[in-house]
């Protein structure tokens, strides 16, 4: 218990010592928001990836579809990696970047304002983010309460207070800066705590051979007759579990807190280590973790997913470790979820801050004055937070990854297409947008109130956010052909700032003189 205390006590004064000294960088809104865009490779690419994976993927997901689909959750892990974090930094990353500034859009409903010549489209695309931003948030304080009961047997509310606390004074001080250099101290941290995780559990059942061949003996024949289906490559129900590689990997091209990242990068180098860094992180810490759920049945002894729900599975798996490697697991599981929260509200405090109250409810705000409000909504945001999260604990509402499946197809599945189409293609139109924005948002809103009038397959959260996003896809092109054509003056100025001349080193490309000779 000693050495679980002292490390947490480390780690939090780390954590807070840090946003006071990031103080200074953030005076003004480019500064609290994007660190005026100075960020660099390294750090740029570990806060993509701690925004990313929090509690709910190591506690939850993990947990749920190792489960369910046994090793090949794996596949989630890889998805991750080569989509969400590999090919978003490659599609994305430098587009992102140059049109937002071009645009002098520090959010993403900013974004949508400037390219498609919309207020409306700011003023809803904030509120889709504030609001479902919220079950998001409540899921992380959910995974890490699990941990700590296991760890102190603490009391949930002390648990989902303190973090949340903490959190808040860290962002509130130092803002993008103080998360994204907290960020890279949690990930470095995220990245050794999974190995090290990994490696003892399977240790535990004797190494990985013998874990592999315990997972192919394990028989379920609610879920399959198929012998040693856990074991096998696709697992018992590959329909499904390509739902989940859908969601969990394309969803980040439409999270806010994600894509917001691409606005920091500093320079073209920076493109290229974020891509090569992030894409190791996701390997690492998404392979990690759903690898680890993977063997989950092999303590279903333990486990009793009637009583205590899939969320307990990691837990259980976890509770045999050693001291010392259980403290490494709260700080990891700490890592991730603080991480996490940190991005999630700042982007919340920032979309409402700029895109809401700024020249709509509050006409006069200075840069001093936005600041401020942005801080003290960081309060507001947090604190109705954790009184959802104690709530949805008490009465037991739902898993943490059907929290997170209702948020994330909720957001990625109204903003990716529209945020996609808008950096690539100039004829897509603002209804288009709205088509995509209204459709996402009934359809997981529906499927949270009403699910059981879905057909089967989309009964899943999971499953009716990845369709919201393919759909978004389909549904921006297809409206953008039939409806008024965006004004060519909003778009030939937002594509312009592709076609400015830029001078590179002769490594990257010859000059002149040099093909004269």
């Amino acid at each position: 218990m000693g050495i679980k205390i002292v490390m947490l006590v480390v780690f939090f004064a780390m954590m807070v010592g840090i946003g006071f000294y990031c103080r200074k960088n953030s005076t003004d809104v480019n500064g609290f928001v994007l660190g005026g865009r100075s960020v660099g490779p390294w750090v740029t690419a570990f806060a993509y990836g701690t925004s990313y994976f929090s509690a709910v993927v190591f506690v939850g997901y993990a947990g749920q579809f190792g489960w369910k689909y046994g090793v090949a959750a794996t596949w989630a892990g890889i998805g991750n990696a080569l989509i969400g974090s590999l090919m978003a930094w490659s599609i994305l990353g430098r587009r992102t970047r140059i049109m937002t500034q071009h645009l002098d859009s520090a959010t993403m409903p900013q974004f949508f304002e400037a390219r498609f010549g919309s207020s409306s489209l700011k003023i809803a695309a904030s509120i889709v983010t504030f609001i479902f931003l919220i079950p998001y948030t409540a899921s992380l304080y959910n995974g890490l309460s699990r941990l700590f009961g296991m760890a102190f047997n603490i009391d949930y509310s002390v648990c989902v207070i303190v973090m949340a606390v903490l959190t808040g004074i860290y962002v509130i001080a130092g803002g993008y800066m103080a998360t994204a250099i907290n960020d890279f101290i949690q990930g470095i941290i995220m990245l050794f705590g999974i190995c090290a995780v990994v490696v003892a559990v399977l240790n535990s059942q004797g190494g990985f051979l013998a874990a592999l061949d315990g997972m192919g003996r394990v028989a379920d024949e609610t879920v399959s007759t198929t012998p040693g289906v856990f074991a096998s490559f696709f697992g018992p129900d590959p329909v499904n579990l390509l739902g989940v590689v859908l969601l969990t990997s394309l969803g980040t091209w439409g999270l806010p807190q994600m894509v917001q990242k691409f606005y920091a990068i500093r320079s073209e180098k920076s493109i290229t280590t974020g891509t090569i860094v992030s894409t190791f992180f996701a390997f690492v810490v998404a392979g990690g973790c759903y690898f680890l759920g993977g063997f989950g049945r092999l303590f279903s002894d333990k486990i009793d997913i009637a009583a205590n729900g899939y969320d307990s599975v990691i837990p259980t798996m976890l509770s045999g470790l050693p001291d010392i490697l259980i403290a490494v697991v709260v700080i990891l599981v700490l890592s991730a979820s603080m991480s996490t929260l940190s991005s999630l509200v700042l982007t919340s405090s920032s979309t409402l801050t700029l895109d809401l109250l700024k020249g709509h409810i509050v006409k006069d705000m200075d840069e001093k004055k936005q600041v401020f409000v942005m801080r003290c909504l960081i309060v507001v945001f947090v604190a109705i937070s954790v009184i959802i999260a104690i709530i949805q604990y008490r009465s037991n509402v739902t898993f943490i990854a059907q929290l997170m499946g209702v948020s994330w197809g909720a957001l990625a599945g109204a903003f990716l297409a529209p945020f996609l189409y808008g950096l690539y293609w100039k004829g897509a139109s603002k209804a288009a947008c709205w088509c995509s924005f209204i459709f996402s948002t009934v359809v997981m809103l529906a499927n949270m109130f009403v699910r059981s009038s879905f057909p089967t397959l989309l009964q899943s959260p999971i499953n009716a956010g990845a369709f919201c996003m393919i759909a978004g896809l389909i549904i921006v092109p297809v409206v953008s052909l039939f409806t008024p054509k965006p004004d060519r003056a909003i778009v030939e100025g937002a594509f312009a700032c592709y076609d400015e001349k830029v001078l590179v080193p002769q490594r990257s490309a010859l000059g002149e003189e040099s093909r004269a000779k």
